[in-house]
């Protein structure tokens, strides 16, 4: 993500499906309209999940989805806009 900053950091590491979702829709109904939250996960299935919540959530914006190496395991890192 180059253009914006995420305004906050969601750490779901370890953790497995539902609860990077759970998470997820947690931390960003305390996000204010147009804040970005950047998830971080370490579950492949966080892909599909967090882009099925963002779907079908009114309000969220699947912005992007970056996946990456950190420490020697699989990073999932997610960023979603709230949109109003």
């Amino acid at each position: 993500m180059s253009t914006e900053t995420a305004a906050e950091t969601l750490d779901v590491k370890g953790q497995n499906c539902p609860m990077p979702v759970v998470k997820t829709r947690g931390a960003f109904d305390d996000l204010a309209a147009g804040e970005v939250l950047e998830v971080i996960a370490t579950d492949s299935g966080s892909m599909s999940d967090i882009a099925g919540w963002a779907e079908s959530t009114d309000n969220a914006e699947l912005v992007d989805q970056k996946e990456g190496t950190e420490g020697g395991e699989d990073v999932y890192k997610h960023y979603v806009r709230k949109t109003e």
